[in-house]
């Protein structure tokens, strides 16, 4: 995955809380494990005025125009402000994948479900946690200034809006250390490839007869 470390980005904001992963990436897409390509039917219900098919080519399909994605003062935001419990629902990993592939870096909201929240950690995408005066001010900042713009400074634990202020957030240890180095789980295991061979020969040779019999 890719690594995070400090990320700049215009903030568009979807002003309900509540929101769940069905709404994030509807369950008709879901077919598909490639974590690429979700991203033009990302919030499919919301953004469209049809219904969304697997497959199907989005360039010509009739838009939402009341939908803040689809308004031009957004195009290119990479910064999700939202409202609380956003992610829960069904623990459907395609959420972030569709919000990565759309081309979000940065949530922040009062509170998430938590296994959205983890799956954006273990996916790249960095869930913040900020309180809900704060978002209620970032919401109004939002909406006074077109491109809006965050920068999210991860080694610092700071968000700090163009004025200045800063606002800091926690994130465990490991999951900011797996974000820096841009490593999700295959990625972790991968770094001790050499210990795992060792092991594996090692293990061949005391029983060889289990080696024999999966090969």
């Amino acid at each position: 995955m890719k690594a995070f470390t400090v990320h700049k980005g215009i903030v568009a904001g979807i002003d309900r809380a509540n929101v769940d992963t069905d709404m994030i990436i509807p369950k008709q897409f879901l077919k598909s494990i490639k974590r690429s390509g979700f991203g033009p039917n990302l919030f499919d219900e919301l953004r469209y005025l049809d219904e969304g098919k697997p497959g199907q080519d989005c360039t010509n399909r009739p838009l939402n125009k009341d939908f803040p994605l689809n308004w031009p003062r957004y195009k290119g935001a990479s910064v999700l402000l939202c409202r609380e419990n956003f992610g829960c629902g069904s623990s459907r990993e395609h959420a972030p994948w569709a919000m990565d592939d759309y081309g979000f870096r940065v949530v922040i909201a009062p509170s998430y479900a938590d296994i959205f929240f983890n799956n954006c950690l273990k996916n790249g995408l960095l869930p913040i946690v900020l309180k809900e005066n704060i978002v209620d001010k970032l919401f109004a900042e939002v909406e006074e200034n077109e491109g809006y713009e965050l920068a999210v400074d991860l080694p610092r634990q700071v968000v700090v809006t163009p004025d200045g202020e800063e606002f800091s957030f926690d994130i465990d240890a490991f999951s900011k250390g797996c974000l820096l180095e841009g490593l999700d789980e295959i990625g972790l295991t991968l770094n001790d490839t050499d210990t795992i061979r060792a092991y594996e020969a090692a293990r061949e040779k005391d029983t060889p007869w289990l080696f024999g019999a999966i090969k």
